[in-house]
């Protein structure tokens, strides 16, 4: 359904993604689609391909620069060497600048390193108009929310190992006192409870995919980003 594309990064350097366009592209609301620490593997792609689906434009920067993994601790690595302030504010705004040219409204949605690089992009990048984070977050004190000014959904799982429940709280807590219009759902489920190749234990802890909640998560998400994005 999708193919890979180049498009320039606010400083001018070109980027791949993959581009999935539904049947009737020409001004459809558009959505960055932000990678896990996997890379841009079919997982992520199917992601692309289902906003597709239900009529969204969708892109996925490729952050790792066409590296990919299955292996955790390779996964690990490749994480730790991306800086996260140089993804959101190039490649991430590079991706919401080209769809901006495509669609008069884009959204960003990301997924554990994607929800937390999601987060942070939504501070950085004044032209996104809805965000949706799935089980990720950067540290807080690394977060500005008085400049998230858009709708953002959050989808949490309750026995998630690696981004706390507590920690979500305080995340709730920090843009609530900033003002950012939000909708936090929790859900009795592992990380990763969204990714239907999650099972297990992994470098973070255990994963594990939940279809009832997946299915739940993606239904809100798709009509908030109907009602965001129009």
């Amino acid at each position: 359904m999708g193919t890979i594309i180049n498009f320039q990064r606010p400083d001018g350097a070109t980027l791949q993604g993959y581009l999935a366009e539904p049947a009737h592209a020409a001004n459809a609301p558009a959505i960055v689609v932000i990678q896990e620490w996997w890379g841009l593997n079919a997982q992520i792609r199917g992601v692309a391909d289902r906003l597709a689906s239900a009529g969204f434009q969708a892109l996925v920067p490729d952050l790792y620069r066409g590296k990919s993994t299955v292996e955790a601790e390779e996964a690990h690595h490749l994480m730790d060497g991306l800086n996260f302030g140089d993804a959101a504010s190039q490649d991430i705004r590079g991706a919401v600048q080209f769809l901006k040219g495509r669609a008069s409204k884009v959204g960003v949605t990301g997924f554990c390193m994607g929800g937390a690089l999601t987060l942070l992009s939504l501070a950085q990048s004044p032209e996104i108009d809805a965000g949706v984070v799935w089980y990720g977050c950067p540290p807080l004190n690394y977060l500005d929310a008085s400049k998230i000014k858009v709708p953002v959904m959050g989808h949490w799982a309750l026995q998630d190992q690696s981004f706390k429940i507590e920690v979500v709280d305080q995340l709730e807590e920090k843009l609530g006192a900033a003002g950012v219009p939000m909708q936090f759902h929790r859900y009795l489920a592992q990380h990763g409870f969204a990714n239907e190749t999650a099972v297990g234990p992994g470098r973070i802890g255990s994963t594990q995919y939940d279809p009832v909640w997946a299915q739940q998560a993606w239904d809100r998400t798709l009509h908030f980003f109907g009602r965001t994005l129009g």
